[in-house]
């Protein structure tokens, strides 16, 4: 069989060896609990103190402010279920483009007594800041909205967000998952008080994330797991070492090499773009200047985007996210941004990395082609 042409970065990517080396002593000699109080343990708490520093001047907070969880899944459930309603607050206001993980915990939080709002977005997947302001009343808790997509890889205003949020007495949570390790991201310029992110989209194990809690706020957080008492109370249970030892590896790399992966990785998705628009009757989804660099959603009118994903055989795209790849329901992101269903379902989702080659970008486009002409074409 051919080798494998990973073209789905944004639904995870492969740990660097760099990350791997530093995290394999953590799973045999350097096997001590951090919690221990003896000097093998406090060893351990020093190292993953360290890769919280790393962690921390990635996103610019401060290390103390760093919850670790078993990625952005539970780092969205902390946020949004753990913030603590406040002077008779209730109202979330959110995004219908939202990662699932946002969207099904909002619907949880709407059985249990909270009023949730979902705003449309523009056409081409922005949000309408009017609408938000207007969306805010003085009931709002908090407004909920994603840095970046991770379908289309539109960046939301995060900033003038915030200020919005923020003027009228409410809290912004993002979900930066498709962004940290990737852009840069400062919580404290861009206003955010809660923030989710995750090691494996930045070439990071499995298995580990994070939530940011503004130092402001935390008294506003509940725990949603309770045990021992880790973490300053907010999120209890024995620290995955190897994981944040690796979390804390790939934050330093992303940090120091991320120009030049910007740089090497939009000429490529530039490279795939121009060549597959070509096709006849083909068009990029979401707003194409207002969008991460590593990220294509591309239309192929008339073709249906499963039977391509199975037709391309050994290179790896996506029809939507990843945690919904076994449905064949039109992408709630897409459908969101005024697109039917039949353009929706022939829609595929482009994501490179930094391990991404030039030769396997040819290839792609070569075999794109050719098969969208015959799923056009059957006879």
């Amino acid at each position: 069989m051919d080798a494998f042409i990973y073209l789905d970065y944004n639904a995870t990517t492969p740990v660097d060896p760099r990350v791997l080396e530093v995290m394999i002593p953590y799973f045999s000699e350097l096997y001590a609990n951090s919690g221990s109080s003896h000097l093998f343990g406090l060893t351990i708490k020093e190292a993953v103190e360290q890769s919280t520093e790393q962690i921390a001047k990635l996103i610019s907070s401060y290390p103390k402010e760093i919850i670790y969880t078993s990625g952005a899944t539970e780092a969205v459930n902390l946020a949004l279920k753990g913030l603590d309603k406040k002077d008779g607050r209730n109202h979330i206001i959110t995004l219908r483009t939202e990662h699932k993980a946002v969207l099904d915990t909002c619907s949880y939080l709407d059985k249990i007594g909270f009023d949730i709002s979902y705003l449309d977005v523009k056409q081409n997947g922005l949000i309408d800041l009017n609408e938000l302001e207007s969306a805010i009343g003085d009931k709002t808790l908090l407004v909920c909205v994603m840095l970046v997509n991770n379908e289309t890889g539109v960046i939301q205003p995060i900033k003038e967000i915030s200020e919005i949020a923020h003027e009228k007495g409410c809290f912004i949570f993002c979900d930066a998952t498709q962004a940290v390790g990737k852009i840069p991201v400062n919580v404290k310029d861009l206003g955010i008080d809660l923030m989710a992110y995750s090691a494996h989209k930045f070439y990071g194990p499995k298995g580990v994330g994070a939530l940011y809690i503004s130092s402001e706020i935390k008294k506003n957080i509940t725990s949603q797991i309770h045990g021992g008492g880790q973490q300053f109370g907010l999120r209890s249970g024995t620290l995955n070492v190897p994981g944040i030892i690796g979390m804390g590896k790939a934050a330093k790399i992303a940090g120091e090499e991320m120009q030049e992966n910007i740089q090497y990785i939009e000429n490529l998705r530039d490279e795939l773009e121009n060549s597959l628009l070509k096709i006849p009757d083909t068009y990029i989804n979401g707003d194409k200047n207002q969008r991460i660099f590593n990220t294509s959603n591309i239309c192929f009118s008339g073709v249906n985007s499963e039977q391509m994903i199975l037709s391309l055989g050994n290179i790896s795209v996506s029809s939507g996210s990843a945690c919904n790849a076994t449905t064949s329901k039109p992408s709630h992101v897409l459908k969101a941004m005024g697109m039917d269903d039949l353009d929706a379902l022939s829609s595929i989702r482009f994501s490179l990395g930094k391990f991404t080659t030039k030769s396997e970008i040819e290839t792609a486009v070569h075999k794109i082609g050719k098969i969208v002409l015959q799923l056009r074409n059957p006879d």
